[in-house]
């Protein structure tokens, strides 16, 4: 009886604690759902905390470590004084004298400094004709991308000197922002009507193009198949997609269908879903100057019913009747190609990369392309430049007909040297000379003399199966001496510069020959013979 009245009285005693507690929730629940916006906050706690308790639990502790952290003091000087080491003013300096800074890149290897070396200085404006700072002695311009022999034209120099003055120098923002002004948007459309697209993208950067198209539509879980000898810029787009990618044998539109028959073969074997499924090749390529089949290309990507990703860096500019790239030179509409990129640097001589195709293509583009989104805008005077470069281009076909016969007249001389081998296509205005090399050239033999048929490569694999095998320092060495002996005699060229070990594959050593209108036909003769003779007197003495 007594412990009954005990526990009343108990009750009692609290129950206006519980009467207070009670009204102040209501009160406060009355004072919340008078905020603009409560009841949405309500809603949400409540479906939360239904599928899933443990998350409201989580919340909870998240937000009372974020009010302990703005509540807390933002500096501890007063309790951590003790910690502290004092010193003096001479004890400081002797620290400072004492102090050795790590240096910010590591040291040139010889092969580095003797590269750094070789590179001409030239005095006053590069052109076909620039003048050496070392020797005071002009000599004849092969190493330069001025293919149309745009840089340097007087019209275009004086609409971006007019455009310098009324615009300024920079664009001082990326495109998405407050970075495009009109003359950007000319460009865009000049270079969409002057290829067939619906639609084209400007973007700051040539490099930077092809990773931002390639990371904007492919994703994790999406296939790409492309060919073994893709550029360094497009290896870089690969691999920041993080698609799964195949690989088809260099320039082989017959391992590319059995890649893509492979692919799809895996396929249905995991019965896995369709994913979005991505060819990407280029069209002259940059590492040997070989031209991709357009027509089949197509062929092929209609029949599988894959997006096609093309890169004209090269050919934009340089091939077809006026320059439109190789849907000129093989007669194929641009709206065939679902993503059309060129580079207005080596084509127009301007700055900056351009991606065409259909207008809802482009449009994605405008958010989710990495370097328009967050790269400043190409200055206005060099957007005026690539238009009146289109434009020239539009109006002056001759220019064209001008660079096939130069590299027609250079290639007649070169193509009959024995110590070296040429592997570009004819009408390619990039000519890559390759010397004989015994390690490729048994490679190459023992594969074609070989009865046994030959098996595919490994299309997980960027590394071919019948990979050859060269020398990549001596033959870098020997091509350097051809360099310096044809510039001795009054021919400017250049090797191939790569980025060794960054590459999947590492490409074989070359000299790069870029030919141009801006010389004449007798010019181009001339230089073809001094490398000739440069080639015939460094390469005998390897015999």
């Amino acid at each position: 009886m007594s412990m009954t009245t005990t526990i009343d009285s108990s009750a009692s005693a609290i129950e206006p604690l519980f009467t207070f507690l009670s009204y102040a929730l209501i009160q406060a629940e009355l004072a919340f759902f008078k905020i603009p916006g409560s009841h949405v906050v309500a809603r949400y706690i409540k479906s939360s905390h239904q599928n899933d308790p443990g998350r409201t639990v989580l919340e909870i502790l998240l937000a009372l470590f974020a009010i302990r952290t703005l509540l807390q003091s933002r500096t501890r000087a007063d309790n951590g004084e003790k910690h502290f080491i004092q010193f003096s003013k001479k004890e400081i300096d002797e620290l400072v004298d004492e102090w050795t800074p790590e240096p910010l890149g590591a040291p040139l290897t010889a092969e580095e400094e003797t590269d750094l070396a070789s590179i001409p200085v030239v005095s006053g404006p590069n052109g076909p004709r620039p003048k050496l700072a070392n020797t005071g002695k002009q000599v004849l311009n092969l190493a330069s991308y001025n293919f149309t022999g745009l840089a340097g034209n007087e019209t275009i120099k004086q609409r971006a000197t007019e455009t310098l003055r009324k615009y300024g120098v920079g664009s001082c923002g990326p495109p998405g922002f407050y970075g495009t002004i009109d003359l950007h948007m000319d460009l865009e459309r000049d270079i969409a009507d002057f290829l067939g697209a619906e639609a084209a993208i400007l973007y700051s950067q040539a490099f930077s193009t092809v990773p931002s198209v390639i990371s904007a539509f492919a994703k994790r879980g999406d296939i790409i198949v492309a060919d073994r000898g893709v550029n360094f810029a497009i290896q870089k787009g690969l691999q920041i997609s993080r698609s799964t990618i195949r690989w088809f044998d260099h320039n082989d539109l017959k391992s590319l269908e059995e890649v893509i028959q492979g692919v799809e073969k895996d396929r249905r074997k995991r019965r896995g879903p369709v994913t979005r499924r991505f060819i990407i090749t280029e069209g002259i390529f940059e590492k040997d100057g070989t031209i991709v089949d357009l027509p089949k290309l197509i062929e092929l990507k209609h029949k599988y019913k894959y997006r096609l990703i093309l890169d004209e860096s090269i050919s934009f500019g340089t091939v077809g009747r006026t320059g439109r790239g190789l849907t000129e030179l093989y007669n194929v509409p641009a709206t065939q190609i679902d993503l059309l990129l060129g580079s207005v640097a080596n084509g127009l001589n301007s700055s900056g990369g351009f991606c065409a195709g259909s207008r809802v293509a482009i449009d994605h583009q405008r958010i989710n392309g990495t370097s328009f989104v967050f790269s400043a805008a190409v200055p206005a005077l060099l957007a005026v430049s690539a238009s009146e470069g289109i434009n020239i281009l539009r109006n002056t076909p001759s220019i064209l007909s001008t660079l096939q016969e130069n590299i027609r007249a250079i290639r007649t001389v070169l193509d009959r040297v024995d110590y070296i081998t040429i592997s570009s296509h004819p009408v390619s205005p990039i000519i890559h000379i390759f010397v004989h090399s015994p390690s490729t050239t048994s490679a190459h033999t023992q594969h074609m003399l070989s009865n046994a048929p030959a098996k595919p490569s490994n299309p997980a694999s960027p590394v071919p199966r019948d990979a050859l095998s060269f020398d990549i320092v001596g033959e870098e060495r020997v091509l350097q001496d051809i360099v310096d002996e044809a510039l001795a005699q009054g021919v400017w060229i250049t090797r191939a510069r790569r980025l060794r070990g960054q590459e999947v594959v590492e490409a074989r050593p070359c000299i790069r020959l870029a030919v141009t209108t801006a010389l004449s036909r007798k010019e181009c003769e001339r230089a073809a013979g001094i490398i000739k003779a440069a080639a015939v007197k460094v390469l005998a003495k390897r015999k």
